[in-house]
């Protein structure tokens, strides 16, 4: 399974009230040029944006047709954003016709990662646990429906996907994505209802009756492991990175090959330590 990072996000778009009509070349403002309802969104930053989360690993390059496509907004808008992204050294042209991101797009993101006390003081606990265990650990944070990588130490490659941080998977399918949604206040019924059930191996779990009742076992017991539901031949355990409030702001986990460690074996050695690791991680950011 692949899941591009953000590819499919799209962002609600307006004018400004106090300024002149937008530009007839943005377009009305929305995907698919619906105008929203909120004057106060700036639209060609929307649109910046937009473009800027239409690439992905799958297409690195693209022609301003293929992004007028895939995003919704008009070519001359498209246009003028790439021309707009290439005079700061936000991306280039590869043949004058498909157009790539520089380097210089990852200080949008670091400048969140900065921001974020947990990615200072995860990385070493990450490291200590990954070297005890030879295995892969991360931590993530819920963002709609899919968890983001925002801290991560690899110690082998165990999916067909090179995970890293920024990476994004479905939370629903995904052990850190359990253990966030069982620890959060949000209307477990709304979140249910938008899950599409894609069969990614034959143990995903098929229905939201299913989820349901997994979501609940992991409130019970305060841990989640999910199975080569995801991918065959992973297994993974999480648990919550807990604030003070009660709430789960991040999940830590570790992955593991399944014909090197059992569902047991992840429960009886490798919880304890994401625990004392969880803990450790809670008291920093508290």
């Amino acid at each position: 399974m692949r899941r591009d990072a953000a590819a499919t996000t799209k962002a609600r778009t307006g004018t400004r009230g106090d300024a002149p009509a937008a530009d007839p070349e943005l377009g009305g403002g929305g995907p698919d040029g619906v105008v929203p309802s909120d004057p106060n969104i700036m639209t060609s930053l929307v649109r910046g944006l937009q473009v800027i989360q239409a690439f992905s690993r799958d297409t690195p390059a693209m022609t301003i047709a293929q992004l007028s496509q895939r995003t919704g907004i008009p070519r001359a808008a498209v246009r003028r954003v790439l021309y707009t992204l290439r005079a700061l050294g936000f991306a280039d042209a590869e043949d004058d016709r498909r157009y790539v991101l520089r380097p210089r797009i990852l200080a949008l993101g670091h400048a969140y990662l900065g921001a974020l006390p947990l990615t200072r003081v995860a990385q070493p606990v990450l490291r200590r646990i990954s070297d005890a265990l030879g295995e892969s650990c991360s931590v993530a944070v819920l963002d709609g429906d899919d968890i983001v990588y925002v801290a991560r130490a690899s110690a082998s490659r165990i999916m067909s996907i090179d995970l890293h941080v920024g990476s994004r998977l479905p939370a629903a399918f995904t052990s850190m994505g359990r253990v966030l949604i069982a620890f959060r206040p949000d209307d477990l019924d709304a979140r249910l209802g938008r899950i599409t059930f894609t069969p990614f191996t034959p143990n995903t779990l098929r229905d939201a009756a299913a989820l349901r009742a997994e979501i609940a076992r992991v409130r019970e017991t305060g841990y989640s492991v999910v199975d080569q539901e995801l991918e065959l031949g992973l297994r993974s355990i999480a648990v919550p990175v807990m604030a003070p409030s009660g709430v789960a702001v991040a999940a830590v986990n570790v992955g593991v090959h399944a014909s090197r460690m059992s569902v047991a074996d992840l429960v009886e050695h490798i919880q304890p330590r994401l625990r004392e690791a969880a803990a450790e991680l809670s008291l920093c950011i508290g």
